[in-house]
C-alpha cells in the first residue's frame, strides 16, 4: 500500500509532454492513414531524433547525478513551471535553427536539475537504490520495446488516439496539480498510474508520427520522446516506492 514515508513526486507530473496542439497534428480530423514499418536508417528525421535524445538523456543523468551529488535544492513549483514551459517555447520557437539544439540541451538539464532532489529523496531510504535503479530499468525496457512495436507492422494505428492523448494529458496535468495543492497521496498515485499509461501511447504516437512524416523536425520530436521517458520514470519511481518499497 501507498506510504508517506516514500517522496511524493506530483510536482513532476505538471511536467506535461508537450502540451499544445502542435505535439498533436490532425486533432478532429478524419483518421490517419496508418504509418508504414520502417527502420531507424530509413529515415532520418527518426535516426536524427534517436541519436539526439541518447545525447540529451546522457546530459540530463549528468546534470541530475550532479544536482544530487551537490545536495541542491528543489527549484519550487513555480520556478518548475516557468523553467519548463518557458524552455519548451523557446526550443519551439527556434526548432529550425541551430540555437534550437542549445535550447533543448538548456530544457533537458533543467529537467535534469529538478530530478536531483527527487533522487536525492530517494537514495535516503534503505531500499532508494534498488527504486531508482528498478524504475530506470522498465522505463528503458517500455521505451525500446514500445519503440519497437510501434514501427511494426503489427501495431495499432495511434495517429487516431491524438485527441484522446492531448485530452489526456491536460486531464492529468490538472489532477497532478490538484493532488499536489490538496495533499492527496491516493490522488498522486493515480495520476502517477495515468501518466504511465498515457506517456506509453504518447511513445508509440511520436514514433508513428516521425514514420509518417508528420513530424519533421527532429528536435521537437526528441522534446517530445525526452518528456515522455521523464514523465514514465517519475510515474513509475513513485508507483515503485509506494507498492514495492520496504522500512
Amino acid at each position: 500500500m501507498a506510504d508517506s514515508k516514500y517522496p511524493n513526486v506530483s510536482t513532476a507530473h505538471v511536467q506535461a509532454a508537450r502540451p499544445d496542439a502542435a505535439a498533436f497534428p490532425g486533432q478532429g480530423a478524419q483518421p490517419a492513414a496508418r504509418p508504414e514499418a520502417a527502420s531507424t536508417a530509413g529515415n532520418p528525421v527518426l535516426r536524427n531524433t534517436y541519436r539526439l535524445l541518447s545525447m540529451t538523456l546522457a546530459f540530463s543523468a549528468i546534470t541530475a547525478a550532479a544536482t544530487a551529488s551537490l545536495q541542491l535544492p528543489a527549484p519550487g513549483l513555480l520556478l518548475t513551471l516557468g523553467g519548463y514551459f518557458g524552455l519548451l517555447f523557446l526550443t519551439s520557437y527556434l526548432r529550425n535553427s541551430a540555437w534550437g539544439l542549445a535550447s533543448v540541451f538548456a530544457l533537458t538539464g533543467f529537467m535534469g536539475y529538478t530530478l536531483g532532489p527527487l533522487l536525492n529523496a530517494y537514495l535516503g531510504l534503505a531500499n532508494g537504490p534498488a527504486l531508482i535503479g528498478s524504475a530506470m530499468a522498465v522505463t528503458g525496457l517500455t521505451f525500446l520495446g514500445l519503440s519497437a512495436y510501434a514501427r511494426s507492422s503489427s501495431a495499432p494505428n495511434m495517429l487516431n488516439f491524438g485527441t484522446f492523448l492531448f485530452v489526456g494529458v491536460l486531464t492529468a496535468f490538472g489532477l497532478g496539480l490538484a493532488a499536489l495543492f490538496f495533499e492527496l497521496p491516493a490522488l498522486s498515485l493515480a495520476v502517477s498510474g495515468i501518466f504511465v499509461l498515457l506517456m506509453s501511447g504518447l511513445i508509440m504516437y511520436e514514433t508513428q508520427n516521425i514514420i509518417s512524416g508528420g513530424e519533421t523536425n527532429y528536435i521537437m520530436a526528441t522534446v517530445t520522446l525526452y518528456i515522455s521517458i521523464y514523465n514514465l520514470f517519475v510515474s513509475l519511481l513513485q508507483l515503485l516506492g509506494a507498492f514495492g518499497g520496504n522500512d
